[in-house]
C-alpha cells in the first residue's frame, strides 16, 4: 500500500475529529450562554418592571400563555421583593422602613457589594488607541455598559456625526479587556460601510481578532471552516446579504453581542433579514440608527420584538392594547398620550443626542471631601457599638461567623456617623419634636446645616444623595423644619412619582431647593442638571455607584460649575472606607490601562480588611476626653477638605503598577494615637476587654437525634464507566498521527460502552447523513486498546510539544512574520514573559517549518511569513537609500536637498523637513517608538524653540510627513540608482566594443 493510501484515512480520520471537537466546543457554548441568558432575564424583569407598568401588562400576557416564563417571573420578583423591602406606594411619610429592614438591606449591600457591580468610565480608556473619546461618547459609552448589566439590549439613535461607531467599537473593548469577554461579537452593516468597519475597530481599539464575511462562495466558505466554525476570532463583520446567504452557519453561532447597523432594515418584521437577524442565538443586541424613530406601531413594536422578544412576543396583543387604548380616545389630546405611551415604552432602550445638545463642553466637576467630627451623642454610641461586640472587634472570631458579625458591626458604625437617630431610641421623646437637636446630635448635620445656607444665598440648588432610606426620612424632617422646599426619591419610589418629582425639580423657574436621593436609586434617565451642587452624606461601598450619583448633575445639558460635597467622619471608619473607594478606583484605572482583569480584589472581603476598618481612630474615641466636633465656619472647612482631597488624590495616582496598589494596605492620614504612624499595628489589649466566654449556638435535642438518625433512602446507582484520560492534541503541537488515531479509538471504544449515538444532521443533506452513518460505524465497531496500544500511547504522548500554547504559537507566528523564520533570539522576545529561550524556538521551528503544510491554515502562515519578509526587505531597501542621502551631505542639516514632485505645500518648512529625514535616518524605520522619539527630540530642538506649529504636531502627524519625505527620497534615489545603472551599462557596452577584433579599420581602409 502506497504512503498516499495510508495518509488518507488518517487525515479523514482527522478532519473527523476536528469536526467532533468543533461540534462539541459550539454545544458547550452554547449551552454556557443559555445559562447567562437565564440570568440576564432575571435582572431584565427586575429592571423592567421597576420602570412603568406598561411593561407588567405584556408581561401578564406572556405569564398566562408559558408556564416556563410563568416560574422565570416568580423568580425574578422573589429577588425583587427581597431587594425592596418597606417598599410603599403613596405617601412616603407613612411608609418609612424601620431600622430592621434597613439594616438588613445595607448589610446584603456590603456583604454583596463586589457582584456585578456597576462600573463607569471618567475618561477616555486606555484600550482607545486610536485618538480621545468626547464626554458625551464616554457617556454613551457608560450607557451601553449600564444597560449590559441590567441584561437590557438597546438602540442608539445619536444624530449623524456623534460617533456611533466609537462608542460602540469601545463599548466592545469594554467586553475584552475589562470584562475579559473576548467574543464572539457580531457586526451586520451594508456593504458600503464594512471595509470602514474594520478601519474603525483597527484604528480605535487594535487587538481585536476581525475577520470579515464576504466575496466569492469559495471565500467564504474558507472563512467558514478555517475561522468561524473553530471560533478562531472576536469578532465578524459581514454585511446584510451574506446574513441571507450564509444563514446555516451563522445560526449556529452563540454570539456574545450583535449589532445592526442602520436599524430600519429590519423594521419590517416580514422581511427575510428581520426574520434571520432574529433567529441568531446571542446575549445582547445594539441597534444603531441616526434617523428618529418613527410613530409607526407595527415598526416600534419590530424593534421592540428584536430586544425583548421574551416580553413582546405577540404583535396582536400590542397592537390590541393600543388600539383599546385608541377606541377609549376621542380627541387629539387622547391620542396623543397614545403616541407618549410609546415613547415611554422605548425610553428605557434608547439614546439619542443631537448636536446641539452636544456643542458646549462640560466644565469637569470639582470634588471636595469635606471632614466633620463626632458630636458627645455620637461619640457615645459609637463607643457602645464598639464595646457591645468586642471579641469580634478584636477579630477573635471562627472563620465561619466571623465575617458577617463584623459586616454587622461596620453597617452599625456607619449609621452612627450619619446620625444617632437612626438607631430606635435614641431620638429624645416621645413627645418627637422638629427642633435644633435634629441638627445638633450629628457633625454631619451641623456641616450640612452651615453649607445649605451658603449654598442657598448663592443662588445654588442641591442634590443630596444618601445609602440609607431612614436617612432621607430625618433629611427630609430637617427640610421641613428649615423651610427648605424639597423633592425626593428613594427606591421604593414608584415610576410615576419619580417622573413627576424629577419633572417638578427641573421645570423652569421650580422653586424646589433641595433633592434627596437614596444613591442607587438614580438609575437610567435620571437628569437634574438644574442642580450644580451634590452632596454624597455618605459614601457608597462600591465607588462607581457614587460617580453615578454625580453624574445626575454633571452631564450634558450643565451650564454651571458643579460642586460635589463628600461627608466623611474624620478618624472614623469612614476615613477607611474613603481610602478605600480611591485605591479601588484608581485600581479601575490601572486595570483598563493594562488590559488586566484577574488582579482586581475584591473590596473588603477578609476578616482583616474589615478589623482594620473598625480599629481605625477607635481609641481616641474610646479614650480621649478632647472634643471631636469641628467649630470652624464653612468656609475653613471647605479650605482644609480640598487640601486634604488633593494629598489623598495625589497619595493614589503616584501608583502607576498594578502590583505596587494591589499590595498596598491603606494608611489613614491619622494613626493610633493622631500622629503619623504609618506602618504601625495596634497592639491587642490596648483598649479592648477581655473576651466572652464562647457559647455554643442553637443547641437542640432534636436536631442532634434527626441529624444522628438521618439515613439514605436512595439505593446506590452503578458508577457509569470512567472516560478514558486522553492528551490534548492541538496541531500546533505536532503530536504523531498515530497517537490521534489511538486515542480516537479510545474515545470510540468509551462511546460504545455507553450505546452513544451520533446526532442526525438538522438538514436533509444525503452527504452529512453519509458521514454520520460513518461515524457511527467507526464507533459500533470500536474495541479497546490493548495492553501495548495503551503503552504506544503513553510513550507517542511525550513527543509532542505540549508546551507550546496557543498563544505560543500565535507569538511565534508574528515574530516570523515580523522577524524572519531564522532570528530566533527576535521571535523568543516577541513571545516574551521569559516563556520561551532561542533554543526552544529553534527547535520548534525546525519541526515547524517541515510540517507547515499539515496545518489547517498553513498556506496561509506561509503566505503571512513571506509577506512580511517582503516588508522588511523593502524597508531595509529604503533605510538604505534614506541614509545614503543623509550621508551624501557634511551637514545635513543645514545642506540637505529635497526634490519635491509637486508643490512643496505651505504645513511644514524645508527645515522642518530636513530635520525629520535626518532623525529618522538615525533611528530607522523599524523601531516601534521611533515618531515619539523624533518628536521627543523636535520638542528638544533649539531652532524650535519659538516654533510653535512643529512642536504642535502629534507623533502620528510627523509619522505621515516623514512617510512623504521617504516616498520622495526613494523615487530620488532609485532614479539616481537607474540613472547610474544605465550609464554603467552604457560604459560597459563601449567599452565591449574598443575590445571587439579589428575589423572596423578594415572597414575604415575601403572606405579610404
Amino acid at each position: 500500500m502506497s504512503s498516499e493510501e495510508m495518509a488518507g484515512p488518517n487525515e479523514g480520520e482527522r478532519r473527523a475529529q476536528r469536526r467532533m471537537e468543533q461540534n462539541q466546543n459550539l454545544d458547550a457554548t452554547r449551552s454556557n450562554m443559555n445559562r447567562q441568558k437565564t440570568v440576564d432575564s432575571l435582572k431584565r424583569f427586575s429592571y423592567l418592571l421597576g420602570q412603568t407598568e406598561l411593561f407588567q401588562h405584556f408581561i401578564d400576557i406572556k405569564k398566562d400563555r408559558d408556564p416556563d416564563f410563568a416560574r422565570l417571573l416568580e423568580e425574578s420578583a422573589h429577588q425583587r421583593t427581597k431587594k425592596k423591602k418597606g417598599g410603599s406606594s403613596g405617601d412616603q411619610r407613612h411608609h418609612r422602613k424601620s431600622e430592621r429592614e434597613e439594616d438588613e438591606e445595607l448589610l446584603h449591600d456590603e456583604d454583596a457589594e463586589d457582584g456585578d457591580e456597576t462600573f463607569m468610565f471618567r475618561e477616555s480608556p486606555g484600550y482607545v488607541k486610536g485618538g480621545t473619546m468626547k464626554e458625551y461618547q464616554i457617556q454613551g459609552l457608560n450607557w451601553l455598559i449600564s444597560l449590559y448589566q441590567n441584561g437590557i439590549n438597546g438602540i442608539l439613535a445619536d444624530e449623524m456625526g456623534l460617533g456611533k461607531t466609537l462608542q460602540t467599537i469601545s463599548f466592545l473593548g469594554f467586553l475584552k479587556f475589562y470584562r475579559n469577554t473576548p467574543g464572539l461579537y457580531l457586526i451586520v452593516v451594508p456593504k458600503s460601510t464594512l471595509d470602514n468597519w474594520v478601519r474603525e475597530l483597527e484604528k480605535w481599539v487594535p487587538g481585536f481578532r476581525i475577520i470579515t464575511l464576504q466575496g466569492s462562495k469559495e471565500e467564504r466558505q474558507s472563512v467558514i471552516q478555517e475561522k468561524l466554525l473553530p471560533q478562531d476570532f472576536d469578532i465578524l463583520v459581514t454585511t446584510y446579504e451574506m446574513c441571507l446567504r450564509e444563514k446555516p452557519s451563522l445560526q449556529k453561532m452563540s454570539w456574545e453581542y450583535i449589532v445592526i447597523d442602520e436599524a430600519h432594515r429590519i423594521k419590517n418584521v416580514d422581511s427575510a433579514l428581520s426574520q434571520i437577524v432574529r433567529s441568531f442565538t446571542s446575549r445582547s443586541r445594539l441597534l444603531i440608527t441616526g434617523t428618529p424613530l418613527q410613530n409607526n406601531l407595527m415598526e416600534l413594536w419590530s424593534l421592540l420584538n428584536f430586544l425583548l422578544p421574551d416580553v413582546f412576543s405577540s404583535a396582536d396583543d400590542f397592537e390590541a392594547w393600543f388600539q383599546g387604548k385608541d377606541e377609549e380616545s376621542n380627541d387629539d389630546e387622547a391620542k396623543e398620550s397614545i403616541v407618549q405611551q410609546l415613547h415611554k415604552v422605548l425610553r428605557p432602550f434608547l439614546l439619542r443626542r443631537v448636536k446641539a445638545d452636544v456643542e458646549h463642553s462640560l466644565l469637569p466637576k470639582k470634588e471636595i471631601n469635606v471632614f466633620v467630627g463626632l458630636t458627645d451623642m455620637q461619640r457615645k454610641w459609637y463607643k457602645s457599638l464598639l464595646e457591645k461586640d468586642i471579641d469580634a472587634v478584636n477579630g477573635a472570631l471562627s472563620r465561619k461567623e466571623g465575617k458577617t458579625r463584623l459586616l454587622n458591626i461596620v453597617m452599625q458604625l456607619r449609621k452612627c456617623c450619619n446620625h444617632p437617630y437612626l438607631f430606635d431610641g435614641a431620638e429624645p421623646g416621645p413627645p418627637f419634636t422638629t427642633d435644633e437637636h435634629l441638627v445638633d446630635n450629628s457633625g454631619k448635620m451641623v456641616i450640612l446645616d452651615k453649607l445649605l445656607k451658603k449654598m442657598k444665598e448663592r443662588g445654588s440648588r442641591v442634590l443630596i444623595f444618601s445609602q440609607m432610606s431612614r436617612m432621607l426620612d430625618i433629611l427630609e424632617d430637617y427640610c421641613l423644619f428649615r423651610s427648605y422646599k424639597y423633592c425626593r426619591i428613594d427606591g421604593s419610589s414608584l415610576h410615576e412619582d419619580r417622573i413627576a418629582a424629577i419633572d417638578e425639580y427641573n421645570k423652569p423657574d421650580s422653586d424646589k431647593f433641595i433633592f434627596l436621593l437614596t444613591t442607587r436609586a438614580g438609575g437610567l434617565g435620571i437628569n437634574l442638571t438644574s442642580a450644580d451642587i451634590v452632596v454624597l452624606f455618605d459614601s457608597d461601598w462600591n465607588p462607581q455607584a457614587d460617580l453615578q450619583a454625580m453624574d445626575r448633575a454633571h452631564r450634558i445639558g450643565q451650564k454651571k460649575q458643579v460642586y460635589v460635597y463628600r461627608f466623611v467622619t474624620d478618624q472614623s471608619i469612614e476615613e477607611r472606607i474613603l481610602e478605600r473607594a480611591a485605591q479601588k478606583l484608581r485600581l479601575d484605572q490601572l486595570v483598563i490601562q493594562q488590559g488586566r482583569t484577574s488582579a482586581q480584589p475584591k473590596g473588603a472581603q477578609n476578616k482583616d480588611d474589615l478589623v482594620d476598618m473598625i480599629q481605625h481612630g477607635a481609641e481616641r474615641i474610646i479614650n480621649s476626653k478632647e472634643s471631636m466636633e469641628v467649630k470652624d465656619d464653612i468656609d475653613a472647612i471647605i479650605a482644609q477638605g480640598e487640601a486634604r482631597t488633593a494629598e489623598l488624590q495625589a497619595k493614589y495616582q503616584q501608583f502607576t503598577s498594578l502590583d505596587e496598589l494591589t499590595n498596598l494596605r491603606n494608611d489613614s492620614t491619622y494613626g493610633w494615637d493622631g500622629e503619623q504612624n504609618k506602618g504601625r499595628k495596634p497592639s491587642a489589649g490596648i483598649w479592648i476587654e477581655p473576651a466572652k466566654r464562647e457559647r455554643k449556638q442553637n443547641y437542640s435535642i432534636d436536631s442532634y437525634y434527626r441529624d444522628a438518625m438521618r439515613t439514605t433512602s436512595k439505593p446506590a446507582q452503578p458508577k457509569a464507566p470512567r472516560a478514558p484520560k486522553q492528551v490534548s492534541t492541538p496541531e500546533w503541537q505536532f503530536y504523531p498521527p498515530r497517537l490521534i488515531e489511538l486515542q480516537n479509538r479510545e474515545t470510540a471504544a468509551y462511546q460504545r460502552s455507553l450505546n452513544y449515538q451520533v446526532p442526525k444532521a438538522e438538514s436533509n443533506d444525503p452527504e452529512a447523513e453519509a458521514q454520520r452513518a460513518k461515524e457511527q460505524k467507526f464507533i459500533d465497531e470500536a474495541e479497546p486498546l490493548t495492553e501495548e496500544e495503551q503503552a504506544e500511547k503513553e510513550a507517542l504522548a511525550q513527543e509532542g510539544w505540549s508546551e507550546w500554547s496557543r498563544r505560543d504559537f500565535q507569538q511565534f507566528i508574528k515574530g516570523c512574520e515580523k522577524h524572519g523564520r531564522t532570528a530566533y533570539a527576535a521571535i523568543a522576545e516577541e513571545i516574551g514573559l521569559g516563556e520561551k529561550s532561542e533554543a526552544d524556538v529553534r527547535a520548534y521551528s525546525q519541526v515547524f517549518w517541515a510540517h507547515v503544510h499539515e496545518l489547517s491554515d498553513g498556506d496561509r502562515i506561509v503566505q503571512r511569513v513571506e509577506e512580511g519578509e517582503s516588508r522588511r526587505k523593502k524597508l531595509q531597501h529604503h533605510e538604505r537609500l534614506l541614509r545614503r542621502k543623509v550621508d551624501a551631505y557634511g551637514a545635513p542639516l543645514q545642506e540637505l536637498k529635497l526634490v519635491y514632485n509637486q508643490a512643496k505645500g505651505k504645513a511644514y518648512s524645508e527645515d522642518e523637513d530636513r530635520f525629520l529625514l535626518v532623525r529618522l535616518a538615525d533611528y530607522g524605520l523599524s523601531g516601534e517608538d521611533v515618531y515619539e522619539r523624533i518628536r521627543a527630540d523636535v520638542l528638544g530642538y533649539p531652532e524650535f524653540r519659538f516654533n510653535w506649529f512643529i512642536k504642535s504636531r502629534t507623533p502620528q502627524e510627523l509619522a505621515r510627513r516623514c512617510h512623504t519625505l521617504l516616498t520622495i527620497v526613494v523615487k530620488e534615489e532609485e532614479e539616481l540608482e537607474a540613472a547610474a545603472s544605465a550609464e554603467k551599462k552604457t560604459r560597459k557596452r563601449r567599452a565591449s566594443e574598443a575590445r571587439a577584433p579589428s575589423s572596423r579599420p578594415a572597414s575604415r581602409s575601403r572606405r579610404s
